[in-house]
């Protein structure tokens, strides 16, 4: 049994969409964020680690393990959060209000 749920896009109900695809573009997103932040922080800390700090391991170590757990830190964020439209902009219709 496969689970199906609908995606919105552009204002529109988009076909069906399995529910294992979305996981998996959730998981794609993931590991290509983590990947380019553990990148960024192993970088920044062997700069800091040649330019500031006379080549201690330290920085490197540092900012690889900065980058790794704000990549887990935006992984957790976005399998608890379902329902985030990621790159969409979502327009609400003329007649519905945000309500304070």
């Amino acid at each position: 049994m496969k689970i199906r749920e609908k995606i919105r896009t552009k204002g529109k109900m988009a076909e069906n969409v399995r529910s294992e695809d979305v996981l998996g573009q959730k998981w794609d997103r993931c590991v290509s964020d983590t990947v380019i932040k553990f990148a960024s922080g192993l970088g920044l800390g062997i700069v800091f680690s040649v330019v500031f700090f006379r080549r201690r391991p330290w920085p490197v170590a540092f900012g690889a393990g900065v980058g790794i757990g704000m990549g887990y830190a935006n992984c957790q964020h976005d399998f608890q959060s379902p329902y985030v439209q990621h790159g969409q902009k979502i327009k609400v219709a003329e007649g519905e209000k945000c309500k304070k």
